[in-house]
Formats: C-alpha cells, structure tokens, sequence
C-alpha cells in the first residue's frame, strides 16, 4: 500500500479486513487538505485489492474527527474561495467537486466500510461516517452538522446521504440547528446501529463486525451493496426488477455452487 500522510492503513487485521485509521491525532484528526487529497487514491487502492471485502474506519487520538481544518484550509486556497471573477468561483466550484471525490467514493466502494467513532464527529467527520455502510460508536461520542453555525451550507454529502439513514425529519433537526448530538440520540436517530461503554470495546467491535461481513461471500456482499445503494435512489418496481437482472446474470457464483455441492454432499444419495 502507498503511504499516505493522514491515515495509517493495517492490512490483515482479519479475513478480508483492511483497517483505515485517521491518524492526526495531534489536531484531533482534523481534516488537513491531505485528507481531502488523499481519500480517492487509498480507496481505490483497497477497492483493487480482491482479497478484501471489508473496511473498519478508525480514528488515532482523543477524537474521531473534528471536521474540516478550516484555518488551514482557508490560508491555501483563500485566492479561490475570495475571488471576485466567474473564473475564480469555476475554481472553487472544482475544488469542492475534488473534496467530494473520496467520500463519493466510499459509498460506491464494493467494500463494506464500518466506521467506529469515539468523542467528537463534527462536520467533515459526520460526511465520512454518512458515506460508510455501518456506524458504531462509543459512550463519549457526540455528533454534529456543524456548518450552519460556521456559515456553511454541507456540501460534502450528509444533507444528501443522512435523510437515507436518519430521516428527512432528524436531518433537518442537525443540520438547521448545528447542534451537538449525544451517543443515545445518534443511536435513538439509528445514525449508529450500537453504542459501547468504552472506545476500546467500540473498537474490538468494528473490527469483529467487519470481519463477520468479510467471512460471507465476496459476491453476495458486493451485490448487496451495490443492490442497497440502487435502492436508495430508485423506487420499489424499478429496484425490484434490478435485483431479478443482478441475480439473472450474478447467481450462479463460485460461492454458491461450492455450497450447494456442500449441501448436497452432507445429504448424501437420495
């Protein structure tokens, strides 16, 4: 694997598991333009990688994720974000357009990302968990769509991709309020499936989840996925008959086969 300045990457953590740590635990992995530079490159690294089927996302330090570094942020590209000229606002328009690109990418991904959080996921961090398949979180951990109270208006997915999680009512309630959302209510909200005592415990967890995924087949998991995804963006008769065309083409698998013949085997002659 390439080295990536903000994330730590462990392969072989399980079967199939690759393991994605934040990893700028001195700025409570506030997210430098490294982050946003880097993410693209290292999913489709791991997504290139066959043997893997699951991603745990875990974070270094006191925090998951505070979100965006915005002093940094706004020092190196203060020129495209100020500029007066439609030729500067083309600029900045491409530029947030390359910031989606990873977390785009994490939801289209064919592995099954479970991010793990511990204490703050403010902003950019809560656009990271909202692209993974599956949230967990420890006891301390807090969530908020900051931007409104930052005179922003989310542009990284979660006013997108959170009404599919959390519903149109519960999004609203974050984003227009900006404010801090506790373990119990992101789990109230079904923003996380389970809430642990420790972050020790939530991280024995996400891996052992990413792995339980990983130890299914391959295929079925990526069909599931792309499957659940298709879903979300059409209507039942339309995903419906989507599912029929996947499975007319992608049931009869290795996987399948292979336990079939299992099957058959324990039977034994009619």
């Amino acid at each position: 694997m390439t080295s990536y300045p903000f994330f730590e990457i462990e392969l072989g953590t399980a079967p199939g598991v690759a393991t994605v740590w934040l990893n700028r635990p001195q700025a409570r992995n506030a997210m430098s333009w490294d982050f946003w530079r880097d993410l693209p490159a290292l999913v489709e690294e791991l997504n290139a990688r066959s043997e893997l089927s699951a991603v745990a996302l875990l974070a270094r330090g006191k925090s998951f994720s505070t979100g965006l570094d915005i002093p940094e942020f706004f020092e190196r590209f203060e020129t495209t974000i100020s500029s007066p000229e439609a030729d500067g606002r083309e600029g900045l328009l491409a530029l947030i357009r390359t910031m989606q690109k990873g977390l785009n990418a994490i939801a289209a991904s064919p592995k099954i990302w479970v991010a793990g959080v511990h204490r703050h996921c403010i902003g950019g961090g809560l656009d990271l968990i909202a692209a993974c398949d599956l949230r967990l979180c420890s006891a301390d951990a807090s969530f908020s769509l900051r931007e409104a109270r930052v005179a922003i208006v989310a542009d990284m997915g979660s006013l997108n991709r959170l009404p599919g999680i959390i519903g149109m009512s519960n999004t609203r309630l974050m984003a227009l309020t900006a404010a801090d959302f506790s373990a119990v209510e992101a789990q109230r909200m079904q923003l996380v499936s389970q809430v642990y005592t420790t972050q020790a415990e939530m991280q024995a967890a996400t891996l052992q989840l990413a792995a339980q995924i990983a130890a299914n087949p391959a295929i079925a998991v990526r069909g599931t996925k792309q499957a659940l995804n298709f879903i979300q963006e059409h209507g039942i008769a339309d995903s419906i008959d989507y599912l029929a065309v996947w499975n007319a083409g992608m049931l009869d698998s290795k996987a399948l086969r292979e336990m079939v013949a299992a099957m058959r085997a324990r039977k034994g002659p009619a």
